[in-house]
């Protein structure tokens, strides 16, 4: 169970594509790739982050990550801030410049996830996913990652009520020292580094929206703090696959106190 203690501001499912489906037929999830990239940064003077690095063995430093802000007229997370990102192609089935050995390492991290739910399949459906990471993060951001570097982080599946529906991977990267992401996509306003902390102060004061998985990363990344930390992780993934109706819950209940907070499975 995941508990988000969070008194964070939104409007509410409409502003992140979440409805209620129109039938009773159950969409299947789509498989997408989003990819988590982070930095380390020099702390801002004065800021909350500086404070915080004085009691830390990292002082002068602050946790970044490379987001997206998604135009408002998007049919999905419209106006959200995300991890640049999309959809498994069919181009991503073939044509892969990595190695065997990064495959089979990310078959086994992906073992609990519906990719891996028939093991005949599991390599290569760990391949596409890998490749769709790749491909996205160049189409977006003009950043071309070695597949060794992407780090499996976490999966996240749309609940069932949902009429648009995608089972994501999320992988983290550090960009090599001189290659620098840009803003690349129509899909968003803008695309830039931002502290961590900064972007989740910003959503609890209504300046900006995240949806339930961004908010959870984050979280996750602000107690890590470093980038060091953060690659030190050795990460069990387990899917969340929130109930029906725990998205609209969430939204619904971000102005509550921290004992009401929403709470995904």
């Amino acid at each position: 169970m995941i508990q988000q203690n969070v008194t964070r501001a939104g409007k509410g499912a409409d502003l992140a594509g979440i409805g209620e489906a129109n039938s009773t037929t159950v969409a299947e999830p789509r498989l997408a790739a989003s990819v988590i990239l982070v930095r380390d940064a020099p702390t801002p003077s004065g800021s909350e982050d500086a404070a915080a690095s004085e009691v830390t063995a990292d002082a002068g430093t602050v946790l970044e990550v490379f987001v997206q802000h998604r135009v408002s007229t998007m049919d999905f997370a419209a106006g959200m801030v995300v991890f640049p990102g999309g959809r498994v192609d069919q181009a991503d089935s073939s044509g892969w410049d990595f190695a065997d050995d990064v495959v089979e390492r990310h078959a086994a991290a992906w073992n609990r996830s519906s990719i891996a739910a028939e093991p005949s399949s599991a390599r290569f459906n760990a391949g596409r996913v890998l490749a769709a990471a790749q491909r996205e993060v160049f189409e977006e951001a003009g950043l071309k990652l070695d597949a060794a570097t992407l780090r499996p982080w976490a999966n996240w599946v749309t609940p069932a009520d949902q009429p648009k529906r995608f089972d994501t991977y999320f992988y983290l990267a550090c960009p090599v020292s001189g290659a620098e992401p840009k803003h690349q996509t129509t899909e968003a306003s803008s695309s830039l580094w931002m502290p961590v902390r900064a972007i989740l102060d910003a959503e609890a004061a209504g300046t900006l929206k995240l949806m339930p998985p961004t908010l959870v990363l984050l979280d996750e990344l602000l107690t890590l703090g470093t980038v060091d930390a953060v690659l030190a992780e050795d990460r069990d993934i387990v899917p969340v696959r929130p109930k029906p109706g725990a998205l609209q819950e969430f939204f619904r209940l971000r102005r509550q106190p921290p004992s009401v907070a929403p709470e995904l499975p």
